[in-house]
């Protein structure tokens, strides 16, 4: 999947691999493609300004750390990423089921249910 059809989710989907614990970038990216059984699999170019923009928000924090001969930037979640997280699956939900409701046929749809 590109990129592109993940605008507007991505962020969200970053928050809930990095809930899983700390990790450094590309574990970032391997979790996200594994859970995603590589429908998501994104270029660093994709991945780390965004990992850099949640970070500007205080949704995620990094450290530095050596190992294996080269520097690494760990990043975990932060309460307010938690916090964050949770809204955007509430969020994501109601969307899903929508789209759901109108690309299915479904009759109707109660976001409540």
């Amino acid at each position: 999947m590109r990129a592109e059809a993940l605008k507007g989710h991505l962020d969200g989907l970053l928050l809930a691999v990095l809930e899983a614990g700390p990790a450094h970038g590309y574990v970032v990216i391997e979790r996200l493609r594994t859970a995603s059984q590589g429908a998501f699999d994104l270029p660093t170019g994709t991945v780390y300004p965004a990992l850099h923009r949640l970070e500007g928000l205080g949704l995620i924090a990094s450290t530095w750390s050596d190992g294996d001969g080269r520097r690494r930037r760990t990043y975990e979640l932060t309460t307010s990423g938690r916090t964050a997280l949770a809204e955007q699956r509430v969020t994501w939900e109601t969307f899903a089921g929508a789209v759901a409701a109108v690309m299915g046929g479904r009759q109707s749809w109660n976001p409540a249910s």
